[in-house]
This record gives structure tokens, sequence and C-alpha cells, in this order.
């Protein structure tokens, strides 16, 4: 795949900080918030975990009938944000783009590495369903956990990866007196990225 030089320059940059907010002792450096809006217009968010990131996106995992999956089947555009407050002075990274379903031998091979009460989890949750009580699903979980008794559990079709191209990434670094410096890459239409900084 061919990859604008500035793309890779951006996700060099992504990665280092990445590695430093694990050597900095972030709690989860894979935790991001993700927004999404339906075709209301009206904005969600949530944080999930970063799951795998390439020249072809950031990928995270989700039921495709929960909320974030039904909005991002009907709108499939996302942001995404990182902030990692022990990195320098503060890192924020901010993504957005396009999001795509992963391919299914990409789904299976993540579903299979989760531990097995995260798979069992995948099949008795309706995510984003109204629970009546907590021993609803207490016996979802049973059920499932007895139907896979004595084999792997396999990857539920509806739940399943979901990749954000990005055609933006904003690394924003903080400094004292709120004099932040903003370095914007963007994508425009045909395909070129740009980089400039931005106002703090």
């Amino acid at each position: 795949m061919d990859t604008s030089p500035l793309l890779t320059e951006a996700l060099a940059t992504f990665d280092r900080l990445f590695a430093e907010a694990g050597a900095a002792g972030e709690p989860d450096p894979t935790a991001m918030t993700v927004a999404t809006a339906g075709l209301d217009a009206r904005p969600s968010a949530r944080i999930v975990l970063l799951k795998a990131h390439d020249a072809r996106g950031f990928v995270f995992y989700t039921h495709l009938d929960g909320r974030k999956g039904r909005e991002l089947q009907a709108n499939p555009h996302a942001a995404l944000l990182f902030h990692w407050p022990r990195v320098r002075n503060g890192v924020q990274v901010r993504i957005e783009g396009a999001v795509e379903i992963v391919a299914d031998d990409e789904a299976d091979a993540y579903f299979a590495t989760r531990p097995r009460g995260s798979q069992l989890g995948a099949w008795a949750s309706k995510q984003s369903e109204t629970l009546d009580s907590r021993d609803t699903f207490e016996q979802r979980l049973a059920q499932a956990e007895q139907e896979f008794d004595g084999r792997d559990v396999s990857r539920p079709a509806r739940w399943t990866g979901l990749r954000v191209r990005p055609s933006a990434i904003e690394f924003w670094y903080g400094a004292d007196f709120r004099l932040h410096e903003r370095q914007l890459y963007e994508c425009d239409r045909a395909g070129e990225w740009s980089r400039r900084m931005l106002f703090p």
C-alpha cells in the first residue's frame, strides 16, 4: 500500500507518543474516546480500547447492534481522542476519519485472543438494550457457558472490529499558560496530505 510521507510521519509520531505513554505509567495508553453521531446529528461519546493500528487506520471492537455500532453503520465517520496527561506536559491526539468494518478473518483472529470470560460476555450481552435486572444478564452468561462447554467460543457474527481510516490527525502538546503547541495533519479529497500548525 502506498502511504504518503506525511501520513507515515504522523503515524511515527503517534507510535513514539504511545510508547512514551506506556513508559510514563499511563493507566491504559490504549484507552480512547470514540465520538459518533447518528443520522439525527446528535453526538455521543464513550471510551473504548485501541486494539490495532497501522497505515490502514485505528481499530476497536464492538457489537454492531449497540448504539455506537448502529450509529457508525448509519453515519460511518468517527472522531477518536487519546489523552495522556503523564506524557511531557500532557498530550492529546485527535483522529478523525471514515469508518469501515474489518474483514471477518481479522475479527476472528482478534476474538480468539480474548479471555474466555470476555468471549462469553460477547454472546451474553445485547449491548445497549434495556436490561431488566442483573440476574437476567447472569442467566444469559450461564447459558453461553453451557452452550460452549468443552469447546472454543466462536465469534458472534454481529461482534466485530471497526477501523477508523484517518483523514485528520492532530497532536496537541500542553504548555504553561495554555500556550499549547498543535500540529495538524490532514488529507484532502484528492488524497493529498498536508501539515500545518494551529493557534492554541
